[in-house]
């Protein structure tokens, strides 16, 4: 089956999900290292406020914070973290399929490119893509997103031996308590 997106859905840029516990809270879009200076002037050139945090850290010791930042993350505009904030929701304009327009479309992350796929084997589209969850899995028309995931896992190599998440501290209200934020160690 060709995957192609559904009629008037931008689901994707604006639904975050909890990862890998609500105690992380939400994250935000995958932003690799050689990323985030475009992104960022991407949004000053536009007028628009943006938040990146880190996302992945590693060190060499499980004492010392991430001494590298393997990802970032660009988070949502709303107060629960949902929406890209390079999602252009008040205008009239709409992609072909019928969903809100990208501002930064030809620019967007490689992680953008590479969505709906997710690093599994085999590749799968998200089950929370609404052409996942209304068609079933694609098995076809996926080759740019997997030339776009294929560059990602090539620049998350490390020689490090401990990884850290970053907690973001962002959430729906009623999680809040249960919400951390900063650094984590990882599986130790």
């Amino acid at each position: 089956m060709k995957f192609n997106c559904i009629e008037d859905c931008s689901q994707c840029c604006i639904e975050r999900e909890y990862y890998p516990s609500i105690s992380f809270g939400k994250i935000g879009v995958l932003i690799l290292p050689d990323e985030k200076e475009k992104i960022e002037n991407l949004a000053t050139n536009l007028g628009i406020k943006i938040k990146i945090l880190p996302r992945i850290g590693v060190s060499h010791s499980p004492d010392q914070k991430p001494t590298k930042i393997l990802a970032y993350q660009l988070m949502g505009v709303e107060e629960n973290g949902n929406t890209c904030p390079f999602l252009d929701t008040e205008s009239d304009k709409r992609s072909p399929h019928g969903g809100y327009v990208c501002k930064i479309y030809k620019d967007r992350p490689l992680a953008c490119s590479a969505y709906p796929l997710t690093e599994t084997k085999p590749l799968l589209i998200d089950e929370k893509c609404k052409f996942c969850k209304e068609c079933g899995q694609a098995t076809s028309n996926l080759d740019s997103e997997i030339v776009s995931l294929e560059k990602i896992k090539s620049k998350m190599n490390y020689t490090e031996s401990f990884v850290w998440r970053y907690a973001t501290g962002i959430g729906n209200s009623e999680d809040q308590s249960q919400i951390k934020t900063g650094w984590y160690l990882e599986n130790y």
